[in-house]
């Protein structure tokens, strides 16, 4: 595992526990000696996680849409930064460039980043570990949706497995480097969507 994908909000939310979180995030990624991959911005969550980072001086890389360039403000300091055509492009190279995913806390957008990743995998279209970082409980709702929806046979119980949940950045690598993929057969093969 190499890289770790980190998703995460570009405002700070409501409590300086998120702020702390991404920053521990940051902290601990760069100190296990991998590299960050995220949206590219230098501003709310999404900042205060890169900004860790570089300051345990980790390799940091951004994704960054040119629509959101100026909106999101590049950060000016990393290893490199991608500015792509699309968000559906971003997504694309984040997942190529990563190892591993995990959601901070955020808002729609971080919820379709993560939930398209753990997608794929449940597809079979990789075996890279996906994570939810709950801190303050901020997905306990979400999470108890996501129960909701195993026991109304939506979403199968190994399926729902696969999404690792902890609420401390170094158990979550912890985690990502124990996890190993359900041997399920794929639903579908990529060349056939």
């Amino acid at each position: 595992m190499r890289s770790i994908c980190v998703f995460c909000g570009s405002s700070f939310g409501r409590s300086d526990e998120y702020k702390s979180a991404a920053e521990a995030m940051g902290r601990e990624i760069a100190a296990s000696g991998r590299r960050l991959v995220y949206g590219g911005a230098k501003v709310g969550l999404m900042g205060a996680v890169a900004d860790a980072a570089l300051a345990e001086g980790g390799e940091v890389i951004g994704v960054l849409p040119k629509a959101l360039q100026e909106k999101e403000l590049a950060h000016e300091g990393l290893a490199e930064l991608h500015v792509v055509g699309s968000m559906h492009e971003r997504k694309a190279l984040m997942a190529d460039l990563s190892d591993a995913f995990v959601s901070l806390p955020g808002g729609t957008g971080t919820m379709e980043e993560l939930f398209e990743v753990w997608t794929w995998g449940q597809l079979g279209y990789h075996e890279k570990p996906c994570g939810l970082l709950n801190i303050g409980g901020y997905y306990d709702s979400l999470l108890a949706f996501l129960r909701h929806s195993v026991t109304q046979q939506f979403v199968k119980p190994q399926m729902h497995s696969m999404l690792l949940v902890e609420n401390e950045p170094k158990r979550m690598i912890d985690a990502f480097e124990a996890y190993e993929p359900p041997k399920t057969p794929k639903w579908i093969e990529r060349a056939e969507t």
